[in-house]
């Protein structure tokens, strides 16, 4: 009978290393997402700014000029029923009624027979008012909280600019109601 001797027990048995961790691959990773997000970002940033400001609080100016005229703060209000145009400071040309929705006032600009917004004659209305107030930039625009976004889009643009690019009323401030 032959004695048979196991080539595992004569291999001299290796150290085991002490488990060092080695993170260089996942730096790697790590700063490649980091790039490709920092690049992303800042390619995104420049195709959707919207110049929308939060209304402010606190108090105004101390001159009491009586030449000065007060400003406007024309308000666009968006409601399920149509779009409410008014002003503080003036007198909107071709606009009759007064009242808000929740006075159960009809709405400055009905909404179409299909049940869209009227966009074009919101932007008609605002060509109007701005040709009676030139100078001024601002328009606070005012939805109710379950108004779908696309419409606060679509109203911010009519009140912004004209279809063939005149500048309106570029300062849009953003409310509720």
């Amino acid at each position: 009978m032959a004695f048979h001797v196991s080539k595992r027990k004569l291999k001299p048995k290796e150290e085991e290393e002490a488990g060092e961790l080695n993170i260089v691959p996942y730096l790697d990773i790590l700063m490649n997402l980091i790039i490709f997000m920092l690049l992303s970002m800042s390619g995104l940033a420049t195709l959707g700014i919207l110049n929308v400001s939060a209304p402010s609080y606190g108090g105004g100016g101390g001159g009491n000029n009586p030449d000065e005229k007060p400003p406007l703060l024309l308000t666009v209000a968006i409601a399920k029923t149509g779009f409410y145009v008014a002003a503080t400071g003036g007198v909107l040309p071709g606009i009759e009624t007064t009242g808000t929705a929740a006075e159960g006032a009809p709405p400055t600009i009905a909404r179409k027979a299909d049940g869209t917004y009227d966009y074009t004659l919101l932007n008609t209305k605002m060509k109007e008012i701005k040709a009676s107030f030139s100078e001024e930039t601002k328009v606070i625009i005012a939805a109710e909280a379950d108004t779908p976004y696309e419409v606060l889009v679509g109203t911010m643009d009519s009140t912004r600019e004209t279809a063939d690019r005149k500048l309106l009323f570029p300062d849009v401030t953003l409310a509720s109601f």
